[in-house]
């Protein structure tokens, strides 16, 4: 659940001289598909109207920010796929796809903020920030481009992957994606260490 006791600000992000990005992911929890990571850097520290964690958004909200924050911010896309994820775990998977996010920014930052607990091995000063994206406008916009981007690559997915409906749930373990599970088995996008996949190979 999204946390309402926060504002996202600029307070983490004026510790640092020069550009901090902010940096999130998408997709630890589902059975399907990949981790998705983003790192935003705001030049101007100028925060789009709206711009808050996207759990707190519509999808209608993340995609008319997504396009916002294309347009006034430097951003980098990390992916793990569900093979990887299999092989190294999901936390490692997560860190490393924001590592790649952080390498795939435009510009290097001089500072990454890290939603959550954990931060990524790389060479620049990192600060982890737990409920960072409710917290930072950085972060905050990193979630939605991350959230946005996994969903449609889950959308596309779901063209190769039939049967499964994750255009819906996105590979998130529904009811209803259990059941397609069980009746189904698994398909290559799944990740087969996890226990509800486990179950039915």
């Amino acid at each position: 659940m999204p946390s309402l006791k926060y504002t996202p600000d600029w307070s983490f992000e004026r510790q640092y001289a020069g550009p901090v990005c902010g940096v999130d992911e998408a997709g630890r929890g589902p059975l399907a598909g990949p981790v998705v990571a983003a790192a935003v850097i705001f030049p101007e520290r100028r925060a789009p109207k709206g711009l808050t964690d996207s759990k707190r958004l519509s999808d209608k909200q993340r995609e008319q920010l997504l396009t916002v924050i294309m347009q006034n911010a430097y951003v980098g896309i990390g992916i793990s796929e569900p093979e990887e994820i299999d092989r190294i775990n999901i936390l490692q998977a997560s860190l490393t796809a924001m590592k790649r996010a952080i390498l795939d920014l435009e510009t290097r930052p001089a500072a990454a903020l890290i939603d959550g607990n954990k931060i990524p091995d790389i060479d620049l000063p990192c600060q982890a920030i737990v409920k960072g994206d409710a917290r930072s406008f950085s972060i905050a916009a990193a979630s939605i481009v991350a959230k946005v981007t996994r969903d449609r690559l889950m959308i596309r997915a779901n063209r190769r992957f039939s049967g499964y409906d994750l255009d819906r749930h996105k590979g998130y373990p529904t009811k209803a994606h259990r059941e397609q599970l069980v009746s189904l088995g698994a398909s290559p996008i799944h990740r087969f260490s996890f226990n509800p996949v486990k179950a039915v190979l």
